[in-house]
């Protein structure tokens, strides 16, 4: 079953609720999703530690009813770290 971007975006907010989160649907298929979150937990992380933060804040949903998603995190100074999964 597909996930919705809003629930994706909530999950997110709710394990970082000061990010900003910015969710595209890249297919059009409720599949494939791209994810920008600018947050200023991200500062002094590594870009594996910043992708681990939004990856656990989806509670085990990559995967089973998320198939893809494309991360870019983003510190609150403008740095940004991409990463397709």
């Amino acid at each position: 079953m597909a996930m919705d971007l809003k629930e994706i975006e909530k999950l997110i907010k709710e394990a970082l609720p000061e990010a900003s989160v910015e969710i595209r649907d890249l297919a059009g298929d409720g599949n494939h999703y791209s994810a920008t979150v600018t947050s200023s937990q991200f500062s002094g992380k590594s870009m594996i530690e910043q992708h681990k933060m939004v990856y656990n804040s989806l509670k085990g949903r990559m995967g089973n009813e998320l198939h893809a998603l494309e991360i870019k995190t983003k510190e609150w100074n403008g740095s940004t770290n991409k990463r397709f999964d």
